[in-house]
């Protein structure tokens, strides 16, 4: 088992073309860390540099206390899922499995165990014999895990390993994973688009834009806090309400309401209030913030209602009661709850509060 830290890593293709910049992150023994990000930020090929796929332009990569900057990718000590599975076709699950020990001479007896043991625990014992074209989606990912595993290595490298899956698929296979880490006791980095994946399997997430780091924390850290507009933005479904605002007399006052902030911040700064659908409700109370919506859709999720809609002509998203009886059209009075404001600066879009 070990540790894993990204000590000021740079990849530079060319002068103009800086994919990852001055990349610094401490991921723990054993813990689950998922780099997450939008298509392009720069997460793949952060781990690529630690599976030593990728060169590294600058900086260092310690696995444990060992920097691997100039380590062959077979000398790391790691083990890589990718999005594809790459099995080999005419092999059975078997073979797929246990190919990378038969690579590294191990014996025949060893190699057995191992492939079994790993088997058991990715529930792949019936289907040993068959080959990859026999199994569903879902079998295939557990057969590259079952590679990855038998292998016994200090740390798993996943790169986007449920993007191949159905919706309900990936669900039941984060539950697996999650449960697989716990077993296995051993340093997981996952890395995704997907912010759900994010929030519901790391430990902790380290979140990238343009090849930047913009925040590392856990998935509450993160989803109460976000450290600038960018983070607050990409977590969170439906996303967070942004909008303008200045601060005047301890409130932030926006086209269609002013709200007192809980912290004071200097008059006349000018940005971005933030708020969460669910920060909005049904709920009035008395001397409380009243939002005075113009509902333009409904969307019903069963134990979930959402309002979309404007505010002073600024759009919101509001979180109601399922059971409210509302219908596109209607003006409805709203509640907002102070204590999950966010006010981000206009320039910087730094958090304030």
């Amino acid at each position: 088992m070990a540790s894993v830290t990204y000590d000021h890593v740079v990849k530079r293709y060319t002068a103009d073309v800086t994919v990852v910049k001055d990349f610094n992150v401490d991921i723990k023994d054993k813990e689950f860390m998922v780099l997450v990000g939008p298509s392009g930020c720069g997460k793949s090929t952060a781990l690529r540099m630690l599976a030593g796929l990728e060169a590294i332009t600058e900086g260092k990569i310690l696995i444990g206390d060992r920097v691997v900057n100039n380590v062959a990718a077979k000398d790391r000590d790691i083990a890589m899922v990718f999005q594809s599975y790459a099995l080999y076709p005419h092999m059975s699950v078997y073979d797929n499995m246990a190919f990378p020990l038969q690579m590294a001479h191990m014996k025949k007896s060893e190699i057995d165990k191992r492939v079994r043991n790993a088997s058991r625990i990715l529930g792949l014992d019936n289907f040993l014999k068959r080959k990859p074209r026999a199994l569903s989606g879902g079998q295939r990912q557990r057969v590259a895990l079952g590679r990855a595993i038998v292998r016994s290595p200090k740390v798993f490298l996943l790169d986007e390993p449920l993007s191949n899956l159905d919706a309900k698929l990936r669900g039941q296979t984060r539950v697996e994973l999650q449960k697989l880490h716990r077993d296995l006791q051993t340093t997981f980095i996952y890395v995704t688009h997907d912010q759900v994946e994010a929030m519901t399997m790391g430990d902790r997430i380290a979140i990238m834009n343009a090849g930047i780091l913009q925040q590392v924390g856990t998935p509450g850290e993160i989803y109460d806090h976000p450290a600038n507009l960018f983070v607050a933005g990409f977590i969170g479904t439906p996303t967070m309400n942004f909008i303008p605002a200045n601060v005047t007399n301890g409130s932030a006052k926006a086209s269609g309401f002013e709200v007192k902030l809980p912290k004071a911040l200097p008059a006349g700064s000018k940005g971005t209030l933030g708020f969460r659908p669910e920060a909005v409700t049904d709920r009035t109370t008395d001397g409380g913030t009243t939002l005075d919506m113009k509902v333009d859709v409904v969307e019903r999720l069963g134990s979930d209602q959402y309002l979309y809609g404007s505010v002073g002509g600024d759009q919101l998203t509001a979180r109601v009661d399922p059971r409210m009886a509302v219908a596109p059209g209607d003006r409805v009075r709203l509640g907002l709850d102070t204590r999950g404001l966010h006010f981000f600066d206009g320039e910087s879009e730094q958090a304030l509060l």
